[in-house]
């Protein structure tokens, strides 16, 4: 590939997908599932027991057997609560029976409360035809004992730990957290709390990929901010040799002072650079001893398009999700785009009355549209749009976690 030749979004996901899966994160742990929030599962959770158990009531009612039924009223012989052992059914009756209780042996349907009359003398009548199986939830109809409920490769979220706890767990085996190396370069870059002098600025990326990190289940080593100095460069990314990546934002591009793609391109493997994207053409993906760098551009709001879009699913696969894109759906532009691009652009956007409206201000500097957006409109490379034109929309909820 040519050095002024640039790569497209989907050549680049590919190559950064490929660099993955040849270099996962394979150790794995055992942790609690009160700690696995988060988490990757590094081995299929396998179904101990059918679930339910049992078959039990889908409603408050009473349990019969139908074949006892003719028309007439039957009398209760029991009161079934959930968490009790019912006795077999008595022939010829009924049982009160409550959500979530085991249907009595011999039952084999449940009506509902509300369609059935309760006479003086205590004995019930059904209004209303009956049919067989009608309200039972039958034993293992979620799932069946050695059954796959959760595939290893799976992100653990709050659904997927409940599920684990149904089946009577306690701890998930996960794939143990990425080391991330996270720097800045950049001597105009001051933390916050610090006076700023002249030329100086604030470092937002920092805070904004330490936070988006510990999201996606990171352990996070704080390198701190790298001066425009190739020596001091060269001496801070060799202390950074048991990260897993080392993650950084600025210097990635050709001026005099990019020392980090400089370095990258003389001493280090460059496996792809500058891509057709709008914002974040300088990103930067290649290795320094052996590590894995990631290299993002410096403006705030590039970073955070090339991190969502790129970094984040390279991150994924090597911990063994497959599912790594997010979810997307086409709305009506609420706009006019009347100069088709070269490359492909993300702006950031907000969904009103139906429709993907702009932030007026689509800088790659300015943090504050990804703050006031809810989403990331895509316009592909040489498309122009008219107002109604269906666009794809990212939601930034979608890869913000």
């Amino acid at each position: 590939m040519k050095k002024s030749a640039l790569m497209s979004v989907e050549e680049a996901l590919e190559c950064l997908l490929q660099l993955a899966e040849r270099e996962p994160i394979g150790e794995f742990e055992r942790v609690a599932l009160d700690d696995a929030d988060g988490r990757v599962l590094a081995e299929s959770l396998i179904s101990p027991l059918d679930l339910p158990p049992w078959p039990n009531s889908a409603m408050d009612g009473y349990a019969l057997r139908l074949a006892d039924w003719t028309g007439g009223p039957l009398t209760v012989s029991q009161t079934i609560f959930a968490g009790q052992a019912p006795e077999p059914l008595q022939s010829g009756t009924c049982a009160r029976i409550f959500t979530g209780a085991p249907v009595p042996e011999g039952a084999d349907c449940v009506e509902l409360q509300e369609n059935t009359e309760l006479l003086e003398d205590g004995r019930v009548r059904f209004a209303q035809a009956l049919r067989p199986r009608q309200h039972i939830r039958e034993q293992g109809q979620e799932t069946r004992r050695g059954d796959a409920v959760l595939a290893a490769g799976s992100r653990l979220g709050p659904a997927q730990l409940g599920l684990a706890a149904s089946l009577g767990a306690t701890e998930l085996t996960v794939r143990r957290r990425p080391r991330v190396a996270l720097l800045s370069t950049g001597d105009e870059l001051v933390e916050p709390g610090r006076p700023l002098g002249p030329g100086q600025i604030y470092n937002s990326n920092r805070t904004l990929l330490h936070s988006w990190l510990k999201r996606l289940g990171c352990n996070v080593l704080d390198a701190g901010i790298l001066p425009d100095d190739p020596q001091l460069t060269r001496a801070r990314l060799g202390e950074l040799g048991g990260a897993d990546l080392i993650l950084s934002t600025g210097g990635v591009s050709v001026g005099e002072a990019d020392c980090l793609g400089q370095i990258l391109r003389e001493e280090g493997e460059l496996a792809l650079w500058k891509l057709a994207i709008k914002p974040g053409k300088p990103l930067t993906v290649g290795r320094y001893r052996g590590i894995p760098v990631v290299g993002l551009p410096g403006n705030p709001a590039s970073s955070l398009v090339t991190f969502a879009l790129l970094a984040r699913p390279y991150l994924l696969r090597r911990l063994g999700v497959q599912a790594v894109m997010p979810l997307t759906f086409p709305v009506p532009a609420g706009f006019v785009w009347s100069k088709p691009g070269k490359r492909r652009e993300y702006l950031r956007a907000r969904l009103g009355e139906g429709r993907a409206v702009l932030y007026p201000n689509q800088s790659p500097g300015v943090l504050l549209s990804a703050a006031w957006a809810d989403g990331l409109v895509e316009i592909p490379e040489n498309t122009t749009l008219a107002e109604g034109d269906l666009v794809c929309f990212i939601p930034l909820s979608e890869v913000l976690g």
